[in-house]
């Protein structure tokens, strides 16, 4: 691939073009090739039109329409001394084929040539990556406070120190301190933390987190360029930029094989005539032959079809892969990171534990903790009431009050019921056997009189474990989970799924240097798996970004490499397994052409070879790389 085509696919804007010229190219490319086609069908005819200018007349414009763009990019290469590449040799080979009458021979190297790089731009055109949901994600508005009326503009032009109000339901767009009302705050756009926060007068709320119930009053104390937010889009765009760029097999290889065969074609026209073994012109035109049968057309045809072939197959299988790059990535993982919440588990909430104190039992401790969360629209309410079942009668409570950041208190059946974390039994000033349960738990008491209490968990994903034990048996050395959950919740998921490592209450940019640390020098790969906005500088980091796109975010899943459309994380060792395989494929399919190039130069050599021969050498092989690349299709890969 040329500098110039390597530029172009390194950019955003560059991958917009090609993906907006890609199919208005297939309409010229098809009808070159029937002109093409018609001209070979004619051919007779063609050498005898127009006092014998026929041919050139129709195939030239042919030949300059298919290889012009290839023409231009090996003098540029040239005037820059980068002599030795593909453009190089396709555009000698073709030249000589041209000075030597073989005009057809000629537009078919070009033709092939551009028909393999139309394969491989397709199977690229998705390969870089986008932040504008992330960009979307960052709010737009805030409600500044004036003299008791609000008043609408953008963040950035409020200052510290000003009052804002946040709605019910609204993104918070500042980082702040409250100054009056109470809420529940979703902090997992920021942190992963799996439950909401309650949050009262005198704390600090960060902007990008969603404020769910009540109305908030905060006080600005930082501007929006050094936001919570603001940072996460600055770490995305930092870590993109940090990327590696992979170096096509075919330039490299060219560096070498062409300074080979261009001197091999020199040492055949001169060396043979000066020691008597030949005419000059005879060896001159073996010379030229060789250089004809020398243009890897086959080669960079079947390179690109192994990838598509990888590519359409992880498709077909529900793993969006966006580029070519990222299968040799996967075929090259040792490390894999995963997020916890909406990865690992499901990021909803199910009773997993009922333990009943003094004479109660559990029938009766889950239907008074269904009546007396009948009131609250927390997430841990909603599952103690659907685990419950039937619908709790809501007239029976009295004196209700939600205390935030503790829990819920009030009168059933004038017996009063505390319902709440251990904080709260401290605060009520109840005895209870244990602090610690292990877990996210609702300890329960009635007239004051400790009940038992209510395991709660983060369901965990059917096919975890199954992920984890399928990474390992695949030879994955290190499988490690970052959390913004607590460490308790964290160690009984690790030792549940049997993960090496875990790091837990981390914040976002706590995920990238941890990650950061894990990176491998060498060409182990690590790759990094979530779903929510807070992880997309992780994935954006990692050499293999992959999202979970069912349920996962926008920002999350544009930032990726790779993205698992069903929400399985088994499917990862899934695309690990394509990656090798496509690998293999791609190996396969360069030995393959290396081999009937190498065995057509030796004919050659000897003059056993016709430049026809060697066409259609090439189009086999093209065609015996299209059958090995559709093996990947068909039935998953393991």
């Amino acid at each position: 691939m040329t500098d110039n085509q390597q530029s172009s696919c390194c950019s955003c804007n560059g991958d917009d073009r090609h993906s907006d010229n890609l199919v208005s190219e297939v309409i010229p490319l098809a009808i070159i090739t029937a002109i093409y086609i018609l001209a070979l069908i004619f051919n007779n005819w063609l050498k005898l039109a127009v006092w014998g200018w026929g041919e050139y007349i129709v195939l030239i414009p042919v030949y300059l329409l298919t290889g012009w763009e290839i023409l231009v990019s090996a003098g540029k290469n040239i005037w820059r001394g980068q002599i030795f590449d593909e453009t190089f040799l396709m555009s000698l080979a073709t030249l000589c084929a041209i000075a030597i009458n073989e005009v057809p021979e000629a537009v078919a190297v070009m033709l092939f040539y551009r028909i393999g790089e139309g394969f491989q731009e397709f199977s690229v055109q998705r390969s870089r990556r986008s932040i504008k949901s992330l960009l979307a994600v960052r709010p737009d508005n805030a409600n500044l406070l004036i003299n008791g009326e609000i008043k609408t503009m953008s963040p950035q032009l409020v200052n510290v120190g000003s009052s804002i109000v946040v709605k019910a339901g609204e993104k918070i767009p500042l980082d702040g301190e409250i100054i009056s009302g109470t809420s529940q705050i979703d902090t997992s756009p920021l942190t992963g933390e799996s439950l909401p926060r309650a949050v009262k007068p005198g704390e600090i709320v960060l902007a990008g987190t969603i404020n769910q119930t009540g109305l908030l009053t905060i006080k600005v104390t930082k501007p929006f360029n050094e936001s919570s937010i603001s940072k996460i889009l600055e770490l995305v765009e930092s870590a993109q930029s940090r990327k590696a760029k992979t170096e096509k097999f075919i330039t490299t290889f060219a560096r070498y094989y062409t300074p080979i065969v261009v001197s091999l074609a020199i040492a055949i026209a001169l060396i043979p005539p000066l020691v008597n073994l030949g005419s000059f012109q005879e060896w001159f035109s073996r010379a030229l032959i060789l250089l004809v049968i020398s243009c890897p057309c086959g080669l960079v045809i079947s390179i690109p079809l192994g990838y598509f072939g990888g590519v359409g197959g992880a498709a077909q299988q529900g793993i969006l892969v966006k580029g070519s790059t990222f299968l040799d990535d996967l075929a090259a993982v040792k490390t894999v990171i995963f997020d916890k919440t909406g990865t690992l588990t499901a990021g909803v909430f199910e009773v997993t534990k009922i333990v009943p104190h003094h004479h109660f039992n559990e029938a009766e401790l889950i239907e008074i903790a269904a009546q007396i969360e009948s009131l609250s629209n927390h997430p841990l309410a909603q599952a103690i009431r659907e685990y419950y079942g039937d619908s709790p009668t809501e007239t029976l409570i009295e004196d209700y009050q939600e205390i935030p950041g503790c829990g819920v208190k009030g009168k059933l059946q004038n017996r009063t019921v505390i319902a709440g974390g251990d904080r709260l039994l401290h605060l009520e000033k109840i005895d209870h056997p244990l602090c610690d349960v292990g877990g996210t738990v609702i300890h329960l008491a009635v007239d004051y009189r400790y009940a038992g209490y209510i395991l709660i968990s983060d369901k965990v994903r059917p096919d975890s474990v199954a992920a984890i034990e399928a990474l390992k048996k695949q030879g994955v050395q290190k499988i490690v989970m970052l959390t913004g959950d607590n460490q308790t919740v964290a160690d009984r998921l690790a030792k549940t799924l049997n993960i090496d490592e875990y790091y837990a209450e981390l914040m976002p940019e706590d995920k990238v240097k941890q990650l950061e640390k894990l990176l491998s020098p060498d060409n182990r790969k690590v790759a990094f798996v979530g779903d929510g906005i807070n992880d997309a500088p992780a994935i954006a980091r990692a050499d293999v970004g992959i999202a979970m796109g069912g349920m996962g975010s926008d920002a999350a899943i544009e930032t990726a490499d790779v993205v698992i459309m069903t929400d399985s994380p088994s499917y990862v060792s899934r695309a690990i397994a394509i990656g090798r395989k496509t690998r293999r494929i791609v190996w396969q399919n360069i030995g393959l052409a290396m081999g009937i190039k190498g065995f057509f130069i030796i004919l050659g050599i000897f003059g056993l070879a016709s430049i026809w021969s060697a066409v259609f050498a090439d189009v086999g092989v093209a065609l015996l790389a299209i059958l090995n690349a559709t093996r990947i299709f068909g039935k998953p890969v393991n």
